[in-house]
């Protein structure tokens, strides 16, 4: 499974979204069986990998309701939020769909969503940071499905060649920058690690440890404009700097997770949901392995992120819909998706079984990491600033503005779209 990665993939939901959104409320809701019939409510999603599990978990809850067929509607990732932008404004969305942190706000604010108090969802059982990236004014409208945190992946065989000790446990930033200038090598074209523009695969995580956030936890206030959001940055464009890594041009030419495949980069952070696509690729599968990330002056968090399944609040079958919503990210549909080992479900105590899915990998950390994980960076229209950091940071990362200029012009900007939202 490539489970996508949120950083890169936030839908281009515009402000005007809202708008059209707000019609929802006025809307018919999405198509059901005739008055006394048997029900079919539609389910949408939009990873192939997993629609095997989702139709193993739809089957489990016709089980138990006689006369419910759910129906799943596969919609690829990035044509998923436009169309269900489309149909929810013209009233044919699916009862229950898949929502992510950067969009959830922006359909919750605008009545898309019901909310699933009333469905016996017990916080405790779901980290923290999922419940709380799920939750709007007080009420949770997102039972949340999987989660992803985010390790250090290195190629056993480059470090064996160099003669470096692998990532471990307790690892610095500057153990981190040491081991990436052992492992480059120019004249063969080797990098010790890809210092990507990737927010939650890279920065998002260090500016985390290094003591600051990306905006507030009211998702009111940029956190740009702290001397810990600049060394956050900074770890990654003094590695390029040093040439430890691709160029940013390289990065743009080239994916750079690539680089990492075809064994050109020792070390490259990414999140759980490399492990499977990593173990299916004859290429690496042998030679790599995963550890904890980094620390930073303030510890080696991680970024906690995951998908939640909600219900259409205009639905027809409201209640079976909420109910689906909750049972689909209930204990019994995580076994089934944890024995897929394509995601790490985010019920409690069923984890255990995707790190067994791949035991040649040390898949624990990323179990691990949920001790001190912090929320992916929202906020009401997420988008509406994260275009903004996209814009800034790549002038950033290729070097035509430094650092702490690119954080002040990035800061001043997304406070005035965050400004924005609350008019």
């Amino acid at each position: 499974m490539r489970h996508v990665p949120k950083s890169r993939t936030v839908t281009a939901v515009a402000v005007s979204a809202a708008a059209a959104l707000a019609l929802a409320g006025c809307a018919g809701g999405s198509g059901g069986s005739e008055e006394g019939g048997d029900v079919t409510l539609t389910y949408a999603i939009w990873d192939q990998n997993q629609q095997p599990a989702m139709e193993d978990i739809a089957d489990a809850f016709e089980a138990e309701h006689d006369g419910v067929s759910i129906e799943i509607q596969l919609t690829p990732y990035k044509e998923y939020f436009t169309k269900l932008q489309t149909a929810v404004s013209g009233g044919s969305a699916a009862d229950v769909f898949w929502m992510n942190g950067p969009n959830f706000q922006l359909y919750a604010s605008n009545g898309v969503l019901a909310p699933l108090d009333d469905q016996g969802i017990e916080a405790s059982d779901y980290p923290q940071g999922l419940i709380d990236l799920y939750t709007f004014d007080g009420s949770l409208y997102g039972a949340p499905k999987d989660f992803d945190t985010v390790a250090l992946w290195y190629n056993k065989a480059l470090f064996d060649a160099a003669g470096v000790a692998y990532p471990a446990a307790g690892w610095t930033w500057d153990d981190l920058k040491s081991a990436a200038a052992a492992l480059t090598d120019p004249a063969a074209g080797q990098y010790g690690i890809a210092a990507s523009q990737y927010g939650q695969e890279n920065f998002y995580n260090s500016i985390a440890q290094a003591g600051g956030e990306v905006i507030s936890a009211d998702g009111t206030t940029t956190g740009y404009d702290t001397p810990e959001a600049l060394a956050g940055i900074e770890l990654w464009t003094d590695l390029i700097a040093d040439g430890s890594s691709p160029t940013a041009q390289q990065m743009t030419d080239t994916n750079p997770e690539d680089f990492f495949l075809s064994g050109k980069v020792a070390m490259f952070q990414n999140g759980s949901w490399a492990a499977v696509a990593y173990a299916d690729n004859p290429d690496i599968a042998d030679s790599v392995d995963v550890a904890p990330l980094p620390a930073g002056a303030e510890g080696n968090q991680s970024v906690i992120h995951g998908l939640a399944n909600v219900a259409n609040a205009t639905s027809a079958h409201l209640d079976l819909a909420k109910e689906f919503a909750a049972f689909a990210s209930g204990e019994q549909a995580a076994k089934i998706q944890a024995d897929t080992g394509t995601v790490i479900p985010a019920f409690d105590g069923t984890q255990q079984a995707w790190v067994d899915a791949l035991p040649q990998y040390d898949l624990q950390v990323y179990i691990d990491a949920l001790d001190t994980a912090v929320p992916y960076p929202v906020s009401k229209n997420t988008s509406a600033w994260t275009s903004i950091e996209s814009e800034v940071l790549s002038q950033v990362w290729a070097g035509a503005v430094s650092p702490k200029d690119g954080l002040a012009q990035l800061a001043e900007q997304m406070q005035a779209a965050l400004d924005a939202e609350s008019e």
